[in-house]
C-alpha cells in the first residue's frame, strides 16, 4: 500500500522534511503563546485540559476560568490549530516514511500504516477542534466534550506512536552507522 507523501518525489522527501520541520515548530510556538492565558486552576494544562474535559460540568468550569481575553485567545488557538495539523501530519508522516525507508523490511511497512496514522491523527483534531469551538460558542449539547475528549485521546496515541518511532528509528540509524 502507498504512503499519503507517496506524491512526493522521493529526491525533494527530506527538504520538505526540513521545511515542514520549522513551519511545524513556528506553528507550534504560536499556540504556545495563544495557551498561556488558558493555564488556570481549572485548566492547568491550558487548552489540552480543554481537549480533555471530557463531560459537560468539567467543560463548563474551564469556561468559567477564562476571561474575555483568554476565551479570545481559545478560539484562536483553535482556529491555528487548523493549519498545525496539516503541518505536523505531513511532518510526522513524511518523518515515519524516511526513517522507514532507510531501515526497510517490517519498518517501512509500519512506517506506511503510522503515516497513515498520522493522516487520521489530522481527522480527529478536527472533529475535536469542532467539538470544542461549538462549546465554546454557547452550545451545551453534552456529547460535545465527550466527542472531543474521545478523538483527543486516540489523536494523541497515534501523533505519540509516529514520533516514538521517528525518534526510536533515528536512534537506530545512527547506531548502525557508528559500527
Amino acid at each position: 500500500m502507498p504512503h499519503p507523501l507517496s506524491w512526493l518525489a522521493p529526491m525533494h522527501r527530506r527538504a520538505a522534511f526540513g521545511v515542514l520541520l520549522i513551519a511545524t515548530l513556528v506553528v507550534f510556538a504560536a499556540i504556545s503563546a495563544l495557551d498561556v492565558p488558558l493555564h488556570t486552576a481549572a485548566a492547568p494544562n491550558g487548552i489540552v485540559s480543554f481537549e480533555f474535559a471530557g463531560g459537560p460540568e468539567q467543560a463548563q468550569a474551564i469556561l468559567a476560568s477564562w476571561d474575555a481575553t483568554a476565551r479570545i485567545a481559545a478560539g484562536l488557538s483553535l482556529g491555528v490549530d487548523y493549519l498545525f495539523m496539516v503541518l505536523y501530519a505531513l511532518t510526522i508522516g513524511l518523518g515515519c516514511v524516511l526513517v522507514g525507508e532507510k531501515l526497510g523490511g517490517a519498518a517501512a511497512r509500519m512506517a506506511v500504516g503510522l503515516a497513515w496514522g498520522q493522516v487520521l491523527a489530522a481527522v480527529l483534531d478536527a472533529v475535536e477542534n469542532w467539538a470544542l469551538i461549538r462549546w465554546l460558542l454557547g452550545s451545551r449539547a453534552e456529547f460535545w466534550p465527550s466527542l472531543a475528549a474521545g478523538c483527543a485521546t486516540v489523536k494523541f496515541a497515534l501523533v505519540g506512536l509516529g514520533l516514538a518511532f521517528v525518534l526510536v528509528g533515528a536512534v537506530v540509524l545512527v547506531l548502525r552507522r557508528g559500527r
